[in-house]
């Protein structure tokens, strides 16, 4: 694990002088969205002040999510409207963006994307300009008599709340041919609503068609590090030692901060709690000491008393 707090991390609760020492430490600080920041409409009690409180102070603050059902424009109008008013653009990292960055600059695919997503994603690709497979299915059309699209050199797969059995059985045609990418925005297997029920993620959907074509997807959100590659390509200097990631997943938030050489920190207004990752931490399994964050706080409104610390010293 990163950084020079060896003293109290290890899947440790800090607050305090402790809190205040690593914020002071650090210069990048990477934040989940949904469980961290916000849930659903509402924001996380206390959110908005630490982020705004962050970005006055100077530090960089970079949003990373593996939402990929709504374009990054609209991020900044949900981070305004619910009190993050110094949120730009260019501090949102979404899955979607980032797989329109890769199939633009990295593998620079010369041909259709067929889509497997929201409107969201789309619109990521179009802005980006890559071409999508626009076609409307007749709702009476199955896989035995409708048109597949010419010249689809890449399947990408991401949340997509009107799947259809055709949307699967047309990826699965696609990707027969082994020069068609297989790529998918994360690998999510499910994401916790209201009342003790679940929607199903990327995750469930990719898993469906890597059964179909016999293939392995390549996953551009977390854990990837691809999406901290994006970062360091659009700020500079960016230091793995002077970054913190704050999440909520340890499967995704806790791995991909140590696969990018980040100190972790888990917040426990979301999917993880404390108790899951003292059992990866006992595990006799090394990988899933990755999954272990370097500190736990409850929330992130666990920020706001160091900050008014800092400010009495300041005075």
């Amino acid at each position: 694990m990163a950084g020079a707090f060896g003293g109290f991390k290890g899947c440790q609760k800090i607050r305090g002088p402790q809190l205040r020492s690593l914020m002071e430490a650090k210069d990048y600080f990477l934040f989940d969205c949904d469980g961290v920041i916000w849930h659903g409409e509402q924001a996380v009690t206390g959110a908005a002040k630490v982020v705004n409180a962050l970005i006055s102070r100077g530090k960089n603050v970079v949003f990373v999510t593996n939402n990929s059902t709504r374009p990054r424009e609209s991020y900044v109008h949900k981070f305004f409207r619910l009190g993050f008013t110094g949120v730009m653009l260019e501090q949102i990292f979404s899955s979607g963006y980032c797989s329109a960055l890769y199939l633009r600059d990295v593998v620079k695919v010369r041909g259709q994307v067929f889509v497997i997503g929201c409107d969201g994603l789309r619109r990521e690709l179009q802005e980006a300009g890559i071409p999508c497979v626009e076609e409307e299915d007749d709702p009476a059309a199955t896989i035995y008599d409708c048109a597949l699209a010419p010249d689809v050199k890449a399947v990408l797969v991401g949340h997509d709340d009107k799947l259809t059995f055709l949307k699967l059985a047309k990826a699965s045609c696609f990707l027969r041919d082994p020069e068609c990418l297989f790529l998918a925005t994360d690998n999510d297997p499910w994401h916790p609503l209201s009342g003790g029920r679940i929607l199903p993620g990327s995750g469930s959907l990719i898993a469906a068609l890597e059964v179909a074509s016999g293939r392995k997807a390549t996953v551009i959100g977390k854990p990837s590090r691809f999406m901290f590659e994006c970062i360091s390509s659009q700020f500079s200097g960016v230091d793995p030692a002077q970054c913190l990631m704050v999440g909520d997943r340890l499967e995704t938030d806790m791995l991909f901060g140590s696969n990018c050489g980040l100190d972790t920190m888990l917040t426990l207004t979301g999917v993880s709690q404390l108790e899951d990752a003292e059992v990866y931490r006992s595990s006799e399994l090394t990988a899933n000491h990755s999954l272990v964050p370097d500190y736990v706080v409850d929330t992130i409104a666990d920020f706001l008393p160091a900050f008014e610390e800092l400010d009495e010293q300041i005075n």
